[in-house]
């Protein structure tokens, strides 16, 4: 499925032109033609405006069918005191720099920056020449 084939359809459907989704959405009427003619992929931001703009849920882009899909019976996830994460990384040891940062996020409080060298700073320019 190409989504500007999609969003085309459904524009149409609603009997809206590309100038109406422009008011609508803020976007440039170039843009949306742009997306419908399949030469630009729309970020999920522009998608969320569009399907706004168009009146209909989301997902419509991506299921093509008059009934709302199944919703997946997915497991219930582990709550953020239980640190499932923490479980992949036993037996790993970190760096003297790393230890106390994060102990520090545990504990809730926002660690220092860390400093880098003058190769990571946008200040710093190399003069090689």
């Amino acid at each position: 499925m190409i989504i500007g084939d999609r969003l085309r359809e459904m524009r149409e459907a609603k009997q809206l032109s590309q100038g109406d989704i422009e008011k609508r959405t803020g976007l440039l009427r170039c843009y949306i033609s742009r997306v419908e003619n399949g030469h630009t992929v729309p970020a999920i931001e522009t998608l969320e405006k569009m399907a706004r703009a168009l009146e209909i849920p989301m997902y419509q882009f991506f299921y093509d069918s008059d009934e709302p899909p199944n919703v997946l019976n997915l497991p219930k996830g582990k709550s953020s005191d239980e640190n499932t994460v923490g479980q992949h990384w036993q037996g790993c040891t970190l760096s003297e720099q790393a230890a106390p940062r994060v102990e520090q996020d545990r504990q809730g409080k926002t660690p220092a920056p860390v400093a880098h060298g003058p190769e990571y700073s946008p200040s710093v320019t190399s003069s090689s020449a």
